[in-house]
């Protein structure tokens, strides 16, 4: 069974970083993108970064460029979301998916259960 969990939630301060984790299990690794999605209270979901298991290729949404940095380890089965500069509007539970690629949402086949990243003082 396809299972991804995502770890490194927290609460942070604005300014501060966290780096989330999101590893898979039991699923053919090489021909995903796993992308980081984030729902805020009220909000849809939204995606955040995507990032090709196979050639490494990125994408970022315009709120985060130039302060997140996706990235993975293939031997590992994990991507990872490094936040930097956090705001108080990146609170939002982050989810981590497998699938096609691009952003919609629809598409996305596995996900994992999500992590609280709460950006507050």
């Amino acid at each position: 069974q396809v299972q991804l969990v995502e770890s490194g939630g927290g609460l942070v301060q604005p300014g501060g970083s966290l780096r989330l984790s999101c590893a898979a299990s039991e699923f053919t690794w090489d021909y995903y993108v796993i992308g980081w999605f984030r729902q805020a209270p009220g909000k849809g979901r939204e995606g955040v970064s995507l990032i090709s298991t196979s050639d490494g290729s990125t994408y970022y949404a315009d709120s985060v460029k130039g302060r997140f940095t996706i990235s993975r380890d293939n031997s590992k089965k994990t991507v990872y979301l490094q936040m930097n500069s956090l705001k108080p509007e990146d609170t939002a539970v982050y989810y981590c998916a497998a699938g096609p690629g691009g952003l919609v949402i629809s598409e996305y086949e596995h996900w994992g259960p999500g992590t609280q990243v709460t950006v507050s003082s």
